[in-house]
This record gives C-alpha cells, structure tokens and sequence, in this order.
C-alpha cells in the first residue's frame, strides 16, 4: 500500500468558527463568526498548504460559494496546494466541463481535482434546473463521465445516450495531467458509477467495520480495475486525550435542542443513502456519540454530509488512522473547527507522528533552516 496523503477542507458552506457551523445538504448554514472571504479561505488554504496537506475539497450546493471561481481565485494566493473541486455534472455541459479541467491545469500549473457530486436532495437538484430522479442522476453522471474521458484523451466525441449527446466534440488543449476523479455514494446507483469512473472512492467517516465493507463492495465492482479509496471526516486532536475530548464536549455544549431538531429534520429530506448512514449514527441525541473507540457523532447532529470526527491525542488519532488504512484507505479529507487552527493542530500534531511511523511524507522539500544563532550548532 502506497504513502497516505492528506487534504484539508474549504469552508466555503456557510463560513467557519469556533462552534460547528450548521446545514449543508439542503439545508441553511447558521451563523458563523468567519465568513467565506478570499482573505480568510486564503489563509485556511496556506494554512493547509504549510502543514503539508495535498490538497483542499470546496464543496458545492445551494449554500455554498460556487467552488470552480473560489479556488481560481485561492490558487493564486497559494503556491502548491491542489484543488479537490466539487461540482455537479447536471448543472454543466461535459464539454465545458472538460475544457473548464483543461484551462484550471494550463493556469495553475496542474493543480486541480475533480469531486463528482451528482447530488442527492431533489428539491435542492430543482433550483438548478434539474427535474430528474436520483437514479437518473446517476445514469447521466457515468455519461457524462465516459465523454469527459474521451475528451481528455484526445479523441474526437460523437456520442449519444439518454441523457447527453455531444457531436464532432474535441478539446484544443488538454488537461495536463489529466485531473483524479473522486467520487462517493452508498446506493447501488452510485457504486456502479464509482467503480467503472473513479480514481478515488470516497466515504463518510462511519466506523472501520462499515468501512471495510463498502471498500470490498466498491472492489468488487470494480472487478480488479486499480482504485484508491478516501475517508471524509473531520478531526479533533490535542496534545492529550482528555484535552481533545474536552473540546468535542465544548463543541457539543455549543449545539442546541432547537437547532439539532431544525436541522434533522431538514436532513430527513436527504435522498443520500450516505447522509441517512451518517444520521443513524448519532440518534438525533446528545448521547453516546462515541460511535467506535476514537469516533464521534457529534458534528453530525447539526451539519449535513461528513458527520463524525477522530478524537484523541495525537498517537491516538494516528492509530485511528492506521486502523482505517488496513481496510483499505489512503486518503483523508479532513476538516475541523475552526478550520484555520484546525490545519495546525493536526499538521502539527498527527502528521510528524505518521511521518516517524512511515506512513506519511510532506509533499514539497523541506528547507533547511538556518540557526538563529550564528555558530548555535
């Protein structure tokens, strides 16, 4: 199994804060201290660039600040840090899409990935013009997906299917490289589309048993066709156990009846397998949110999508990940509250750990620093 690798998150959904901001998937963001500014995503993005994560997700909805300007605006007050862009393949033509992939790698020097959303929340689909069901969703997206990829390889595209046609279609220039496809889903639909298109499989943090046995459905699909597989979840860790579980109780304290029964019953309207998944594991209730040893519901009581966190001392939420990588995980996208120092506790704290246990390596040279006192050494 190759090095893990590591992203970070954008909070372009609503903003950032000390208290878990709320929605998403459908449903309102609440209030948040720091809103989605390039001022401060762009310190959250060098912040994750510093720490050595690969790259950073932006997410993508109704509620969101749409993710393809954001980062082309961030890239340009970052150096190396890749983009994980969310976007839907209903709401733009695989053509454009295609050409929008080739133009984000010529300009910032090959520094985008892609996040397959097809969306799952039909009453959210139909403010963007979308009146499918969500297995037709689905259907379009692996379309959608088989002519991006011809066009990516050169080929001329005559194509036409249910849902999509393109005629004489080429792209003047081409992705270099060709952007990763990641993508994720629990419903058979999904597994289908993730098996035959994506590089990277990706699940919500439920706990390693669950774990393990979409990554044996997602492979067995895949029917040998090589495929890496990433965890989306959030992370709480501090220098000892107590400390970082005294912030995941901090962080619950901050989390009222009302918004948990607003927000819930929002989320009930979800068509997502994976955020019903998600919902199931916290109860609705401010108890026993530890779900595994090391894994916390909480986050997901109020926000939508990822809905669990690792919690624990740095060793600790490092064993965690060991345990997610013998089922089969490579990579993580990780968030936290708030995100900025977030990067740092775990960058800090986890990573170096992973590094001395050979698991991790940052992904640009290191510098030599020089003492700060001429002839210290």
């Amino acid at each position: 199994m190759s090095a893990l690798q590591f992203h970070w998150f954008l909070p372009t959904n609503g903003g950032d804060g000390r208290q878990v901001v709320d929605g998403g998937h459908g449903v309102d963001p609440g209030r948040s201290s720091r809103p989605a500014s390039v001022s401060y995503l762009g310190q959250v993005a060098r912040a994750a660039e510093d720490n050595g994560f690969a790259a950073a997700l932006t997410p993508t909805g109704a509620w969101c600040e749409d993710a393809w300007v954001s980062t082309a605006m961030l890239s340009q007050v970052s150096d190396r840090l890749k983009f994980l862009v969310a976007f839907r393949p209903g709401s733009v033509s695989p053509f454009l899409a295609a050409q929008m992939a080739g133009t984000f790698q010529h300009l910032t020097g090959g520094r985008l990935l892609l996040n397959i959303v097809t969306g799952g929340e039909s009453h959210e689909q139909r403010m963007y013009g979308d009146f499918e069901d969500k297995d037709a969703r689905y259907e379009r997206c692996g379309e959608f997906l088989h002519i991006v990829r011809r066009l990516w390889a050169g080929e001329t595209v005559d194509f036409a299917g249910r849902h999509l046609r393109v005629e004489g279609a080429r792209l003047a220039q081409l992705p270099e490289p060709v952007p990763k496809v990641y993508f994720g889903g629990s419903s058979p639909a999904a597994g289908r589309v993730a098996a035959e298109h994506a590089d990277v499989y990706l699940t919500w943090g439920e706990p390693p048993g669950a774990v393990a046995a979409k990554v044996a459905w997602i492979r067995g699909l895949a029917g040998g066709r090589p495929i890496r597989f990433g965890l989306r979840v959030h992370v709480i860790n501090r220098d000892t156990s107590a400390e970082a579980w005294a912030e995941a109780e901090r962080l619950l304290a901050g989390i009222g009846e009302d918004d948990i029964a607003r927000v819930r019953a929002g989320l009930r309207r979800s068509e997502s397998e994976g955020q019903r998944r998600m919902l199931d594991l916290n109860g609705g209730t401010k108890h026993g949110l530890e779900v595994h040893p090391g894994l916390w519901a909480g986050i997901g009581l109020v926000r939508g999508g990822a809905g669990t966190a690792l919690v624990g001392s740095h060793a600790e939420v490092a064993d965690l990940i060991e345990e997610y990588r013998q089922v089969g995980i490579e990579e993580f996208v990780l968030s936290a509250y708030p995100h900025l120092e977030g990067a740092y506790w775990f960058g800090e704290g986890v990573l170096p750990e992973l590094e001395r246990r050979g698991l991790w390596s940052h992904p640009a040279p290191r510098r030599n620093r020089v003492a700060a006192v001429p002839f210290a050494n």
